[in-house]
């Protein structure tokens, strides 16, 4: 497996970052990727481990011996080959996924695991450079519709599938363009747009039909009649007109109903949701023009909401030009090194800086929010208070309270359930998180209660990582093959 000793010989090599001052002008990205001697001495580190844990803290199971071999030996077509016989998509991984498959790496166990990521970074950024990426058509057609709602990972992880076992997929998309929460939510910096329009057109040459501007079921948004949301559907098709049309229907939208923070002075102005903020971004970087963009321009933003959306907002409010930004999370610090013997193989709690972190922020842990103060209708401050756990409940630290400036406030709390009118409209039964109930199982896998109505994505699991859309979309892909046809050839 590579070089038998290259975990002793070699250290972790991380991938580089152009400069804060030359990265903040920009939303381009700036991750610099391994060149192939870098490559070659990381994929030498992967041990003969036996048991590669690695595979199984994937979630798409990407088969990472192999291809970290196939790097080391510089058969890099092979190496593109092996990565996406599991993922459809390894450009959006190699960027944005944290990575659990390095958690379990079994180097991590006492020293720095394999930089995985990096790996399957410069493997599909050489795929593309060398054409290696082509579309897939299918031998036969089946004469068989399938309708996708959703264009986000899961969708397009499905809708490819499907189409590459021969039936006429058409991908529903409320947005103005495709992508979910891929297009309009992760910042450009950290993924460029054009690495999904690659595959829209491959796609579509594989014969998938893209209709956007679409919404199915009720034209309700998300964030509310009042939010700033500028690129919702124009046209709407009702549920009986695809069950109408289409032999299968799968639902892959997202878990789009932000998860608010109901105190004093929530109705103020320049209180909004990360999903106001960040896709209006998005929309300019892409050539739209937008009236009365929410920017950070010389204000103090405060973030609520210590995860990655939060960062996001973080480093989109850096590059807008903000006078402050300081990020709150209402848990304690996380320790800056995980306890290995307890967590390993599965994903540990440890303090995590990204980028934006490293650009400019100020971060509060152990702190809430009671209310927001303001002038005039609008907000300037917070009032706070320390938090700490005892006997399992959350207490306020006494005198802890403190009042803190902010012109704009961005809430980055994470994302409750799908947006329910869809499911409702289906009439699909909901789990008690307000998901789509569907089973995993093998035998009637991600089907709903409705008759030919499948949900995959965090429409059915709940807010999730890119790669978890990934994974269910090409299962549940495989769930609708078999109920059209009877059996499926489609790996699971």
């Amino acid at each position: 497996m590579g070089k038998l000793t290259g975990f002793m010989e070699y250290e972790r090599i991380e991938e580089d970052y152009k400069p804060v001052p030359e990265r903040l002008k920009n939303y381009k990205e700036f991750v610099i990727g391994l060149d192939d001697a870098r490559a070659n001495k990381q994929a030498a580190r992967c041990m003969d481990c036996g048991t590669p844990f690695c595979i199984s803290g994937c979630p798409v199971n990407n088969i990472i011996p192999d291809f970290n071999d196939l790097v080391f030996q510089a058969d890099w077509k092979s190496a593109s080959d092996t990565l996406h016989s599991t993922n459809n998509f390894p450009e959006f991984t190699g960027r944005i996924c944290p990575a659990p498959c390095e958690a379990a790496c079994t180097l991590n166990v006492n020293d720095d695991a394999v930089g995985i990521k990096s790996i399957e970074h410069a493997i599909i950024d050489r795929a593309w450079t060398e054409g290696w990426v082509k579309p897939q058509l299918a031998k036969h057609k089946t004469g068989k519709k399938v309708a996708v709602v959703g264009s986000g990972p899961a969708g397009m992880a499905a809708a490819q599938q499907l189409a590459r076992a021969g039936h006429e997929v058409t991908l529903f998309e409320k947005n103005d363009r495709v992508g979910g929460l891929l297009r309009y939510g992760i910042p450009d910096f950290k993924m460029e747009k054009s690495h999904i329009d690659r595959r829209v057109e491959q796609m579509q040459a594989e014969g998938v039909t893209l209709r956007t501007g679409v919404i199915v079921g009720t034209a309700k948004d998300p964030l509310g009649k009042d939010s700033k949301v500028t690129n919702w559907a124009k046209e709407t098709i009702t549920p009986e007109q695809l069950q109408k049309d289409f032999d299968a229907i799968m639902l892959t939208g997202g878990a789009e109903q932000s998860r608010d923070l109901p105190v004093p002075g929530r109705e103020l102005a320049g209180i909004h949701f990360a999903m106001e903020f960040l896709p209006q971004q998005n929309k300019v970087n892409a050539g739209d023009k937008l009236k009365g963009q929410l920017r950070a321009d010389g204000q103090h933003v405060i973030v609520i909401g210590g995860g990655d959306t939060g960062s996001d907002c973080v480093g989109t409010s850096n590059r807008h030009g903000a006078a402050s930004v300081t990020q709150f999370e209402v848990m304690p610090q996380p320790p800056v090194e995980e306890n290995r013997p307890m967590t390993w193989p599965n994903w540990p709690l440890k303090l995590r800086t990204s980028s934006s972190h490293e650009e400019g922020c100020e971060r509060e842990f152990a702190i809430s929010t009671q209310a927001f103060i303001g002038d005039k209708g609008r907000v300037t401050g917070l009032k706070t208070v320390r938090v700490e756990w005892k006997d399992g409940k959350m207490v306020e630290v006494a005198g802890s309270g403190q009042t803190l400036k902010a012109d704009l406030v961005l809430l980055a709390m994470g994302f409750v359930s799908p947006v329910a009118s869809v499911l409702e409209a289906f009439g699909i039964e909901k789990d008690a998180r307000g998901n789509a109930r569907a089973s995993t199982d093998f035998t009637g896998g991600y089907a709903t209660n409705v008759a030919k109505v499948f949900a995959a994505g965090d429409i059915r699991r709940g807010q999730s990582l890119v790669v978890w859309a990934i994974r269910e979309g090409r299962q549940a892909a495989r769930a609708v093959d078999e109920f059209l046809m009877g059996y499926s050839d489609l790996p699971r």
